[in-house]
Parts: C-alpha cells; sequence; structure tokens
C-alpha cells in the first residue's frame, strides 16, 4: 500500500467496546482497516495503540499522515455518566433558579408519580447574578454591573471552580454584555475557561439556552484535556498533521473549534455512523434508508430520507436538551456486550448494562460472568469462535455455562432456547428504536432500506427487518469500522443560529438577509482558517417557523438569496406542508419566522468507497467451511455454508441460509433470503 511519496489520512473511532482505525491513501484511495479494544480508563490509549498498529502494518511512516480525523464520546459519557467539572454560572439578575425550574411537565415513559427531578449540573449557590438587561429587539435597558462580574469570578476562584458559563436574558439580540463579562473574568481569574451562551446557542428559550451552555461548560475541560493530550502524543510520535472532530450535525470541525464548544460533539460517533451509511445507501441506488449501527455497547439509529439525514433541533442528552442541530440519532443500550437477567418477576431482559469492553462477554474469557448478545450468537452457532481477523478466540463452552446457569436454569427452558429468547428480546428492542425515528416521524419503515453498520448489525439486521417488514438490507464491505469511514466521508461544517422574531404582516425581508449576511460572514471566516478555497465554500440558509401563539417551530429550508416578499410565501407554504406531513394537519392561521439558521461547509477532499479488484472468487470457491446455525425460521439448526466474505467477486449471489465472515463482522443471510455482491462489496439481501 505504501510508497514514500504518498500521503495519508487516518480516522479513528473509538467505541465502547473497539476501537475502530481507517487509513486511506490519499493518492490511490486505497484504504486498510483495523480494530483494537478500547480502552474506557483512558480512550486516548486505545486511540495511540490503533494509530500505531495500523502504520505499522502498512509500513506508512508517521510523518506521511496529512490528516487525522476522530469520533469521540468524551462529552457524551462525562454528561451521561455525571463526571463533568464542577461549574459556576453568572446569569441576569433575578434568573437564578432558571434551570432549576425548567420545563412544566415530566419525561415519557416515566411514572409521573414516582419521578424525581434530576440533579441540575450546577447547583444555586455556584450560581451568581448580576444587574444587567437587555430586551428582545437588542436594546440594553440596564448597563451590565462589572463590578457584580468581579465579584463572581473572585466567588469562582475561590471556590476552585474553572469553569464558567455566561447566559444573559436575551443576548442571542446583542451579545456586548456576555463578551464584555468573559473579558472581565478572565481578567480577574486567568486560569477560568468561559462559556458564553451567545456563541455556544444564540437562540431564545432561556432554559434550554442556558443548560447548553452549562453542558458545554460541564464537559470542556475534560474534552480538553483529552484533545491536547492527543495532540502533544501525535506530535511526539512524528504525526504533523491536522486534527478534526465530527459534530453531532454530521460535519468535522478543527479540534480548536472542538475544545472551545465541545458539547457540539456530543453525538460525535454515531453521526460519522449515519454519514457512512449515506454514502453506502448511494452507492448502491437506495434513496430511503434507515442507518442501523449495532456495535459492542449500543444501537443508534437514524433515518435518511431522499439522500439527505434528518435533523432534530430538540435533541436530548440523558436528562438535558441540547437544542444544536444534531442529527436525527436515537440510541439504544442494545448491542453485542448488552446483559441478559432474569428479573426478579421472572421475565428475561437485555441491556442496557453492557459489559463493554472491559471485562467484555463471557466467551472474550477476560472475567466477564453475564451472559451477553455475543455469548448468545455464539452458542447458536452465528459467529466464529475466532473474530476480528482471528486475532480473538472465543470461548464457546464457557458462553454456554453462562446462559444455562444464569437464563436457561432459572426459566426452566433449554439451552438453544434461552439464547433464541436472548436474540429475540434484543431484536424488539432495536425495532423499538427504528420505529421512533421512523413510524413516529410519519415515515413507513416498509418504504425504507435497512443499512446495517457495526460489528454487530449484520447479524441482525434480516430479523429486525422482518419484524418491520423491511425487504432490502444493504450490509457494506466492513461494517465494523462504519463510523470510522464516515469520518472520511464527512465534510467540514458548522451551523449558525440566531433568533429575529417576525411576526405577519410585517415581516422584514432586508432585516432577514442581513442577519443571514452576518451569519455566513462568520461561515465564510471559519472555512478560510480552516484552509477552505472560497470556491470551495457552501452556505444553506433555513428557518424555524410555528403558527402563531404556538410553543414549538419546524425547521424548513429558506432557499434562495437576498430574502423577498416571494421567497418568504414560499418559505411558509412549505412550513405547512411540513406540518401537515409531521401532525397530520396544517391551519389557515399567520405564520411567524422565529429563528433563522445558516449551514457553511467545504469539501476539501472527501473519500470515495474504493470498488473490489479483479481477481475474486465465485462463490463455490469461496466457502471456508460448514457449520451448524440457529434460525428460527429454519425451526432450530440447520448446515450452513461459511463464505470469506473478501474472496467475493461482483455479482456473487448467495441462497440463504449462509454466513459471510470478514475481519470485522459476520453477515447472516436467513433462510429464505438471498444476497448479492454489488461492486463496492456491498452484500445486498432481499427474500428469494
Amino acid at each position: 500500500m505504501n510508497t514514500l511519496l504518498d500521503d495519508y489520512s487516518v480516522a479513528v473511532d473509538v467505541g465502547g467496546t473497539f476501537t475502530d482505525i481507517v487509513l486511506c491513501n490519499l493518492a490511490t484511495n486505497e484504504q486498510r482497516v483495523h480494530k483494537t479494544p478500547s480502552t474506557p480508563d483512558d480512550p486516548s490509549t486505545g486511540f495511540l495503540t490503533g494509530l500505531r498498529e495500523v502504520l505499522a502494518a502498512n509500513s506508512v511512516a508517521p510523518s506521511q499522515v496529512k490528516h487525522v480525523f476522530h469520533g469521540t464520546t468524551i462529552a457524551t459519557n462525562a454528561i451521561l455518566e455525571n463526571k463533568g467539572s464542577p461549574v459556576g454560572l453568572v446569569v441576569s439578575d433575578g434568573f437564578k433558579f432558571v434551570l432549576e425550574i425548567g420545563r412544566h411537565g415530566t419525561p415519557r415513559l416515566v411514572n409521573p408519580n414516582s419521578w424525581v427531578k434530576p440533579d441540575r449540573p450546577v447547583r444555586p449557590r455556584d450560581i451568581a447574578e448580576v444587574p444587567e438587561r437587555v430586551d428582545f429587539d437588542g436594546e440594553i435597558l440596564v448597563p451590565l454591573d462589572k463590578a457584580a462580574v468581579r465579584a463572581a469570578a473572585r466567588k469562582f476562584q475561590a471556590g476552585k471552580i474553572t469553569s464558567i458559563a455566561v447566559s444573559f436574558l436575551h443576548s442571542y439580540a446583542n451579545p456586548d454584555h456576555e463578551k464584555r463579562a468573559r473579558e472581565i473574568i478572565l481578567k480577574e481569574f486567568p486560569n477560568a475557561q468561559v462559556s458564553i451562551s451567545s456563541e455556544v446557542l444564540a437562540v431564545f428559550r432561556e432554559y434550554e439556552r442556558t443548560m447548553t451552555t452549562v453542558l458545554n461548560a460541564y464537559v470542556m475541560p475534560r474534552v480538553s484535556n483529552y484533545i491536547a493530550n492527543l495532540e502533544s502524543s501525535l506530535r511526539a510520535g512524528a504525526v504533523d498533521s491536522s486534527f478534526s472532530i465530527m459534530k453531532s450535525n454530521g460535519g468535522m470541525i478543527g479540534a480548536d473549534i472542538a475544545v472551545r464548544q465541545p458539547v457540539h460533539t456530543a453525538l460525535s460517533g454515531p453521526a460519522a455512523g449515519v454519514m457512512a451509511t449515506l454514502q453506502i445507501a448511494g452507492n448502491t441506488g437506495v434513496a430511503d434508508s434507515i442507518s442501523f449501527d449495532m456495535g459492542g455497547t449500543s444501537t443508534d439509529v437514524s433515518l435518511l430520507r431522499e439522500g439527505r439525514p434528518t435533523t432534530n433541533l430538540a435533541g436530548r442528552l440523558g436528562d438535558w436538551p441540547i437544542q444544536l442541530p444534531m442529527l436525527d440519532i436515537v440510541t439504544i443500550g442494545c448491542g453485542g456486550g448488552s446483559i441478559a437477567n432474569v428479573s426478579p418477576y421472572g421475565s428475561l431482559t437485555v441491556g442496557p448494562a453492557s459489559a463493554g469492553a472491559v471485562p467484555g462477554p463471557v466467551c472474550y474469557a477476560k472475567g466477564g460472568a453475564a451472559p451477553t448478545v455475543t455469548d448468545a450468537n455464539l452458542v447458536l452457532g452465528r459467529i466464529n469462535t475466532k473474530i476480528a481477523g482471528g486475532t480473538l478466540p472465543l470461548d464457546a463452552a464457557a458462553a454456554a455455562r453462562s446462559i444455562q446457569e444464569k437464563i436457561a436454569a432459572p426459566l426452566d427452558l433449554d439451552l438453544d432456547a434461552a439464547a433464541a429468547g436472548i436474540l429475540s428480546i434484543a431484536n424488539n428492542n432495536m425495532v423499538g428504536a427504528i420505529r421512533n425515528v421512523s413510524v413516529e416521524r410519519g415515515h413507513d419503515p416498509r418504504e425504507f432500506a435497512l443499512v446495517a453498520n457495526g460489528g454487530a448489525g449484520p447479524m441482525h439486521a434480516i430479523d429486525v427487518a422482518k419484524l418491520l417488514g423491511i425487504n432490502k438490507v444493504v450490509a457494506p464491505l466492513h461494517p465494523g469500522i462504519a463510523s470510522a469511514y464516515g469520518l472520511l466521508v464527512a465534510e467540514l461544517k458548522n451551523d449558525y443560529a440566531r433568533t429575529s422574531l417576525q411576526t405577519p404582516p410585517d415581516y422584514e425581508p432586508a432585516g432577514m438577509e442581513r442577519v443571514y449576511a452576518a451569519m455566513e460572514g462568520e461561515g465564510r471566516v471559519w472555512l478560510h482558517e480552516e484552509g477552505v478555497p472560497q470556491d470551495l465554500h457552501v452556505f444553506s440558509r433555513w428557518a424555524d417557523l410555528r403558527y402563531a401563539h404556538q410553543g414549538s417551530e419546524v425547521t424548513v429550508a429558506f432557499g434562495a438569496s437576498p430574502v423577498s416578499g416571494e421567497s418568504i410565501d414560499r418559505v411558509i407554504e412549505e412550513f405547512h406542508t411540513r406540518h401537515q406531513q409531521l401532525y397530520g394537519f396544517a391551519l389557515d392561521q399567520p405564520v411567524e419566522i422565529v429563528t433563522l439558521r445558516v449551514a457553511a461547509s467545504g469539501d476539501v477532499g472527501s473519500v470515495d468507497m474504493p470498488r473490489l479488484p479483479d481477481g475474486l472468487d465465485t462463490p463455490e470457491k469461496a466457502i471456508a467451511s460448514q457449520r451448524q446455525v440457529f434460525f428460527d425460521e429454519a425451526g432450530g439448526f440447520v448446515p450452513c455454508n461459511i463464505y470469506v466474505r473478501d474472496r467475493l467477486a461482483p455479482g456473487s449471489s448467495i441462497d440463504g441460509p449462509a454466513v459471510l465472515e470478514g475481519m470485522d463482522s459476520t453477515v447472516l443471510i436467513n433462510p429464505g433470503w438471498t444476497g448479492r455482491i454489488d461492486d463496492y462489496g456491498n452484500c445486498i439481501m432481499q427474500p428469494s
């Protein structure tokens, strides 16, 4: 693969069980994939180990690496596990308890009589009020009390609170007070890290804006230390490259921005998997698809409509709202490492607890004692006794003993029925997640293809598809490293938003154009700093609209510039159509334009999926062995041909039941289904 003249990109995705790496030759587009166990105590260890291993295996010198792309769950885990840093918050006078009050109502699927409001990430005693006031038009009504800001900074310094958030009322309309407050805090407390809401989320609704800014401050020290350590380790290892991080919106940003706005990386890893699905589906001629990414710890699902991912501005992470542009991804605690239990009431449950990378499933022989989904797949013959290219041997006898003792005996089932039950419950859990992004969003999953990513996705994909009535399943050549590949596919992308309320009939096209132009100017500066040539700058305009007196908005594309009365009429008509699709009705009522948005992006050379080389084998020549595999529709174990997936030539057609084994995943073709290999190595499976 290597010549001393070639440059390379490396993509590294750190998952809960494995760290996945893709090495891409920028001159030839030749790609190599690699997996190494994740290191949950310090994810950077797995990152650097995997990088060294893939470079050594392909005789690539560190100095040849020009770009490093990374998907990380550091911010996500810090929020979900309540392991962020202590935060101090500065708010407008009278708004000390904005986080405690929050929003009226309880989360979905909880008992309102027993639900207890979770502790906020910042304590009321760590919130400082300062006199200042700006109205919703940006006019300063009360000047900023600089002495009060200084006093707050000294208080936080005395309490050793180094991460500080600033969120003033209506700062989205005029950020001057927040910027001045940051200057004062840093002058008094130079070691502090300060997040201001007008830069993190410049929109109205003070609870959501303040919470998002607090969460940004909550994870900033941990993320900045992690990224700084990685960058110094890369330099120490002679890797002098650019370093970019995946955002929740499916775009890449430089590490320097990720350090300042780490909350934007909350869905970094899952977003990369969706971007991979986007290209995989396009290569197979599929316009409407569902990304189904089942890894070792969790399953991420997302819906792609007309070749575009769907986004969500009302996202949540754990208990908290994060109203940033995020790909509409639903994540559940169901993966290969999900633990099966018998509840005190005698029912079988699977997940959300996971064995993770350490100790891992029982069959990994690393100290795990609780049976998992992977153990059930092994007992039923659905995976080999050696995985990850033969580097990880599995202990089938230990897996069988664990399922027999912990599941089969308490439920008075035989071993095979208990293992099949584990898989059945896991599959139904994942069906619920897919219904969440499809049926509950007004889409019929039967009209979509299921693209199976993740190390475990292609083993469960047909079972899940059958439960949903889906008749096309696509498994890419390397499903287990799809999220890492998605890092190479993504463009540089950043989002900008400003609340600019426009009420009918007095819309102000000129004022709206000024807001859009200002945001595009910010995006143009950012793209220039990232080294994107001006002719590759791309800007798209969006707007949040609602019927007058509604409490929530719908986001639609705004279209051409400059803003005019005709373009406003078109976007309002599009809003009516979108509202009808989402909620089943549209109203003959005035429409308000609430928030204007701009997405700035630039393609700096994202890669294409390579086609298969010539000289590969027909299915008959790619058979490695045969073994007994359990399928529900077959009523038990049936003999299956085991194919070496990397040897299958384009055009190969394989009737189920069959198993395709690759370095990073196993594909199951169920009885009654047929798999066809396309030019890219995708296995496209449909009922025979």
